[in-house]
């Protein structure tokens, strides 16, 4: 028995058509069993023809380049038919060169203005639960780098980011930028980042609502076994630590006793470049005007230590200005352990 339509060598021409028929090729994929190889064979092939033909007609072909107004109708025809979630949940079962292509063309279509508005970002606004499946996507190690890049391109948008933020989703993060897989885990680090540096107003106002919970979290990860993900973490907390939208957030955060700790045994790591990024946070905790009475009490009572280490910090390297930075955070602890030996 032959279907016709698996026959069709002429793709598409139009907008219309070529959304069409991508809804049409996916959907037939529902209809035909595991069993039944060489239709499903050719049912894939035609999702993988048409998914071509969307790239070049989104991106060109190397010699045509695309077309503004074909582009802008394709992508509101993608929205219009209900191609995205298809996009989104058929990923695993693609092949590698067809999830790749779908990826690209979801970079182009994300961006697209179709009549002052941006189609394919209010269509996600509207199916959000999109955005926590290609958050869980992380857990299937096969398709997590590409959902991965369509997580990515997604919050670069502000109100798509806040949602992420703000779903139980998020809390996965602290799982996958430690799982085993190292492309998997360096992927799932590199969104957990783009989602805490990126949008200053949105991750102020979850730290703040969410403090106690994140931070308990993020300190599994600043004590992680895993050298690379301390590593990454520590530079990652100073990168949005220390952002001016966060200052009420990092006052809070040098005033707990439990941080300082973390970042003096940070301090103690053999490897330089933990230790530099420690001190850069550690220098903050010293630095504070307002040092509440504990904090005061840890450096006095772990001054000779302390200033052990710092001798010996970054020597052979750094520049005028971390020597500058080293010597008065050293000059502050011999202070303050001065001030406490008074005080007793």
């Amino acid at each position: 028995m032959s279907f016709s339509f698996f026959k069709a060598s002429r793709g598409p021409k139009t907008p219309s058509e070529l959304a069409k028929a991508v809804k049409d090729s996916f959907n037939a994929l529902d209809s035909i069993t595991v069993a039944e190889v060489k239709a499903l064979e050719k049912a894939m092939e035609e999702v993988e023809k048409n998914i071509v033909a969307m790239k070049v007609m989104l991106a060109g072909d190397g010699d045509v380049e695309p077309n503004h107004d074909q582009v802008s109708q394709l992508t509101l025809e993608v929205c219009n038919e209900d191609v995205i979630a298809l996009f989104i949940h058929k990923l695993p079962i693609l092949g590698w060169e067809a999830r790749k292509n779908l990826v690209h063309c979801w970079s182009i279509m994300l961006k697209q203005k179709v009549d002052s508005t941006f189609c394919c970002v209010q269509y996600m606004e509207k199916h959000l639960e999109l955005l926590d499946f290609l958050v869980v996507c992380y857990d299937n190690k096969e398709i997590a780098l590409h959902c991965g890049g369509m997580l990515r391109e997604c919050i670069k948008l502000p109100s798509l980011a806040k949602y992420i933020l703000e779903s139980p989703s998020f809390e996965l993060f602290f799982k996958f930028v430690e799982l085993p897989n190292f492309d998997v885990a360096s992927d799932a680090f590199s969104t957990f980042k783009n989602l805490l540096t990126k949008h200053e107003s949105a991750v102020s106002h979850y730290l703040t609502d969410n403090y106690s919970e994140f931070f308990e979290q993020y300190e599994k990860l600043l004590t992680s076994p895993n050298y690379v993900t301390r590593r990454q973490s520590l530079k990652l907390l100073s990168e949005f630590l220390l952002e001016p939208p966060n200052s009420h957030i990092m006052k809070r955060y040098i005033a707990e006793v439990g941080h300082l700790k973390v970042m003096m045994n940070l301090l103690k790591e053999s490897s330089k470049n933990i230790q530099i990024s420690a001190f850069h946070i550690f220098k903050v905790f010293v630095a504070n005007p307002n040092k509440p009475r504990e904090i005061k009490l840890i450096l006095a009572k772990n001054h000779e230590r302390l200033l052990a280490l710092l001798n010996n910090l970054g020597k052979g390297g750094e520049d005028d200005q971390f020597e500058e930075e080293k010597e008065l955070i050293m000059k502050e602890i011999e202070k303050v352990s001065r001030l406490a030996n008074l005080e007793s």
